[in-house]
């Protein structure tokens, strides 16, 4: 007899939720890389300014790390939406954080592109805000989370 806390994962929930654990490892990794390389090399190659951009780019990939880490916990509820939820947050950390890292850089990269990469960041929080969304419908909607019996 199994306790009754326990929650059996089919082999496609286990999938997608060792997907979302290993893109959560992935990001919380390059997160603190990221923070430390900032904090340690980049402090004395640009300027204040930029380095806070820097510093926000590593915060809202740390904040989305742990929804995605939060996100993993929820699979065995078989929502779609909560699928879109982990594809719009790590859309956002690419898009939102690697943009603002990018833009950090500027000075010390000299590529052309950067500077016209501004746009791609409010994308970038926009999927956020998307991903939140759609976790906030996906608890909130009885049709849109049916767990096991």
């Amino acid at each position: 007899m199994q306790p009754s806390f326990l929650i059996l994962l089919d082999k496609r929930e286990l999938i997608m939720s060792r997907r979302i654990i290993l893109t959560a490892s992935l990001f919380g990794i390059a997160a603190v890389i990221l923070g430390a390389f900032g904090a340690h090399s980049l402090k004395n190659a640009v300027s204040a300014d930029n380095l806070a951009i820097w510093s926000k780019g590593v915060e809202y990939q740390f904040y989305h790390t742990f929804a995605l880490l939060f996100l993993a916990q929820l699979v065995a509820a078989k929502s779609k939406l909560l699928n879109l939820s982990y594809l719009f947050f790590t859309l956002g950390i690419l898009l939102f954080s690697g943009s603002l890292y990018l833009l950090a850089t500027r000075e010390i990269l000299n590529l052309g592109f950067v500077n016209y990469i501004g746009p791609i960041t409010p994308i970038g929080g926009g999927c956020f805000i998307v991903g939140w969304a759609l976790l906030f419908v996906a608890v909130s909607s009885r049709k849109a989370v049916q767990y096991k019996d």
